[in-house]
């Protein structure tokens, strides 16, 4: 079955704290987005849209999150505030994965959040082809409007995932998998 097969079934993300630089180039970058972006897509809505996060823009945006979270009382000390400044410097390179779903006379949102969410697991595909490990997130940072907002996700459109992106420093370990026989059946009629 190939190198794909061999890929998928031995896929392992690799946590943020094990990547660290350098990241991809903006061509490899791009290369990443465009893999990522072939998902299926009913209608062709491309019903998701991408937010890059690299170089000092991880830093301003960290420093909107601190403030951010600093008002809301998730970092009441001077640890946790650093922790939501550095929350976009995990990893050389961040990219936001904006569902864009809207309603539409055929293809339901929910679908179209399916495919915003096939869109992230793709990008762990296209970067581990690339030759970077990723990692997909989401955090609190996803679901607070005035995080959001500071992040440049727009009214009405939802983060599928933050996919942060770099160097592996470490082959990740396999880990339990799903007892396959337990989580199968068969529709009989």
């Amino acid at each position: 079955m190939g190198d794909l097969a061999e890929h998928l079934a031995t896929r392992r993300t690799v946590a943020v704290k094990w990547i660290i630089g350098p990241g991809p180039d903006s061509e490899a970058l791009y290369g990443m987005m465009t893999m990522a972006a072939r998902v299926p897509d009913h209608g062709k809505l491309a019903p998701w849209r991408f937010i890059v996060f690299e170089g000092d823009a991880r830093a301003t945006a960290g420093d909107a999150l601190a403030a951010i979270a600093e008002r809301k009382g998730l970092a009441a000390d001077a640890e946790a505030k650093a922790a939501e400044r550095e929350r976009l410097m995990r990893a050389p390179v961040v990219v936001a994965v904006i569902s864009t779903a809207r309603d539409h006379p055929k293809i339901p949102v929910w679908e179209q959040q399916l495919s915003a969410g096939a869109v992230c697991l793709n990008f762990l595909h296209a970067a581990n082809a690339h030759g970077y490990a990723a990692q997909w997130l989401t955090e609190w940072i996803a679901f607070d409007d005035e995080a959001k907002a500071a992040l440049g996700v727009r009214d009405g459109e939802n983060v599928a995932g933050f996919i942060y992106i770099g160097t592996p420093d470490i082959k990740p370990t396999d880990r339990d998998r799903p007892n396959m026989d337990a989580i199968i059946t068969r529709y009989e009629a």
